[in-house]
């Protein structure tokens, strides 16, 4: 896969990209020592270097294998992240479909009491019966209940326009975080929602 291929080309090449040419040189020296009679005292400076070197490439491997270790724990951070911002979403829109219900039954109960009120006004034009006069009291008093009704699903639907509006600008907040410092970013979301990534 291409992480391998990074992996293997980060641990080859190093935090500088020298250390291929690093381990050139060293491999050269090192068939130099071989073949070439020289002092011991020469030959064990050869040596010292040659160990020097391999110090350098081994220290070089390791930072890079934690380079990429960290590289894989930031990856996995940012698919929780996203994982959290989804869930976010997916609440959002059932928080819309639930308010376009509760709307439409607002609605509904609007043109039942516009309905009510034609209906009111017939009947009052015809006074001079009583049972005239017990149907319309039934009517307002179903006209009460119906405005209470009304009353009660428009708070509602303000309630719940208020909340959608927090959690939209908690979305968008978020995208925002999300190309800013990762850091902020995880303080919001353990903050806000008190999600533990």
């Amino acid at each position: 896969s291409s992480d391998e291929i990074i992996k293997r080309k980060l641990l080859i090449e190093g935090n500088g990209g020298n250390d291929e040419k690093r381990i050139a040189n060293l491999l050269r020296t090192f068939i130099k020592w071989c073949d070439l009679s020289e002092s011991p005292e020469d030959s064990n400076v050869t040596y010292q270097k040659m160990l020097s070197t391999l110090s350098q490439c081994e220290y070089a491997m390791f930072k890079s294998e934690q380079v990429y270790n960290m590289c894989l724990k930031e990856q996995e951070n940012y698919k929780k992240l996203n994982d959290v911002i989804a869930d976010e979403i997916e609440k959002a829109g059932a928080h819309i479909e639930k308010s376009k219900i509760e709307l439409q039954q607002a609605l509904n109960v609007r043109r039942y009491k516009e309905e009510y009120d034609a209906m009111a006004k017939v009947i009052q034009q015809h006074t001079d019966r009583g049972q005239l006069q017990k149907e319309l009291k039934s009517i307002e008093e179903e006209l009460v209940a119906l405005e209470e009704t009304r009353k009660l699903q428009r708070d509602k639907l303000d309630n719940r326009r208020k909340q959608f509006y927090v959690l939209i600008a908690s979305c968008h907040e978020l995208q925002r975080l999300l190309k800013g410092s990762d850091l902020g970013l995880i303080i919001f979301i353990h903050y806000f929602f008190g999600t533990k990534l």
